[in-house]
């Protein structure tokens, strides 16, 4: 499933770097507790196997995808860390997104 980054300075080249969501043999319980970490997937966010598609299918279609890092100048910029802003942001997207499929 590709991701569509909308913040824009952090993530907002997701689409155009291909970042997905995908499944991948490496992660799962045994794998973290041998290597105390599931793997590298370039960017990608990965699932175990088994359940790739149920995550897919729970998510698609509009959902947000949160993944934190402490950057210091993220921390300090981000409207996502802003719940007011954050709330509006979302607001306007949803309208957006309505207005579009119309």
């Amino acid at each position: 499933m590709r991701l569509k980054g909308v913040e824009r300075g952090f993530n907002d080249t997701a689409q155009k770097r291909n970042i997905v969501i995908h499944k991948a043999w490496y992660v799962n319980k045994k794998m973290a507790k041998y290597l105390n970490w599931v793997g590298r997937s370039l960017g990608c966010f990965v699932v175990p196997s088994k359940d790739a598609k149920r995550i897919i299918d729970t998510i698609k279609g509009g959902t947000a995808l949160y993944a934190y890092y402490p950057l210091k100048k993220y921390l300090q910029t981000s409207h996502f860390l802003d719940f007011k802003k954050a709330d509006l942001f979302y607001k306007k997207m949803f309208i957006s997104v309505k207005i579009a499929s119309h």
